[in-house]
């Protein structure tokens, strides 16, 4: 191993040690950002129910992650090329939920976040802020112990990629093949702050309920279809699907399913993609497509 390399790994368990004595859960990462360890499960003829580490070895994932320093070092020593390690979110003390706010998509993610907080009339906390190599932050808010958000890619708004159960952040201190995560400065010392509650219902999947008839589209859904059709490339996918759950959590899904289609068409997507996503869209909202 070169020895940038070596030092890398040094340090990014230096990190992933230190996260963990404030009660984070941690596991080593590659510089893809991906979990270093491979699934001992991944030569398996037949898989079965999906093994979460009851099997004892190592290789699942955030399955793996852990905030005993023992177990921390061990992983790491079976994983040599880790540059980074992840933090687990959902878990105690701080049951973490994770606010990506993207940059890749084209979007002002952190405009559509202003927005929603002023419109649903919340404030996000002072809280840890974590910077990332392609100009993105992460924001860390603690959870209510009761309560499991789930992991979302632009639900909230285009641009806004949420963490919870089962899903895991980038630690500040990790090194990826595009540059290392930092903390925000004056934020590193500060404990995950408390989601204030009109976000965490946001976050929160809607109730399923059996709907009657859907109502006609109406206004809310030609600004939709606006909203797709002055999609920039980049944007096109992530906005097509931030209108279909609209839609469908609205009950103007299965009306809106052509018309959105259509716009995304105009905009460059597919037909079958368009559909693929709008799909994706009612199954995330619990709704059938």
């Amino acid at each position: 191993m070169a020895t940038t390399d070596r030092r890398a790994t040094t340090l990014a368990l230096a990190h992933a040690l230190s996260a963990a004595e404030r009660g984070l859960a941690v596991l080593p990462l590659s510089r893809t950002k991906l979990p270093a360890l491979p699934s001992p499960h991944r030569d398996d003829p037949s898989p079965g129910r999906p093994c979460h580490g009851e099997c004892g070895r190592p290789g699942h994932g955030v399955y793996d992650a852990s905030a005993d320093p023992v177990r921390i070092r061990e992983l790491f020593a079976a994983a040599p090329w880790a540059t980074g390690y992840g933090i687990a979110c959902g878990l105690p003390p701080y049951h973490l939920i994770g606010v990506d706010l993207d940059t890749k998509s084209g979007t002002d993610s952190s405009a559509a976040l202003r927005e929603l907080a002023l419109r649903h009339l919340f404030t996000i906390p002072e809280t840890v802020v974590v910077l990332t190599p392609s100009g993105g932050r992460h924001l860390w808010l603690a959870g209510p112990p009761d309560t499991v958000v789930p992991n979302s890619a632009g639900r909230l708004a285009p641009g806004i990629d949420i963490r919870g159960a089962g899903g895991y952040l980038v630690g500040p201190g990790s090194r990826t093949d595009h540059g290392v995560y930092t903390a925000a400065p004056g934020t590193a010392h500060l404990p995950p702050a408390a989601c204030p509650p009109s976000l965490l219902r946001l976050l929160l999947p809607p109730p399923r309920s059996h709907r009657p008839a859907a109502p006609a589209p109406g206004d809310h859904g030609r600004g939709l279809v606006h909203f797709v059709l002055t999609a920039h490339e980049g944007q096109r996918n992530t906005r097509l699907f931030w209108a279909a759950c609209r839609a469908y959590e609205n009950g103007i899904g299965p009306a809106l399913a052509d018309p959105l289609t259509e716009a995304a068409v105009h905009t460059g997507l597919t037909e079958r993609e368009a559909r693929a996503t709008i799909a994706s869209a009612a199954r995330m909202t619990g709704r059938r497509p």
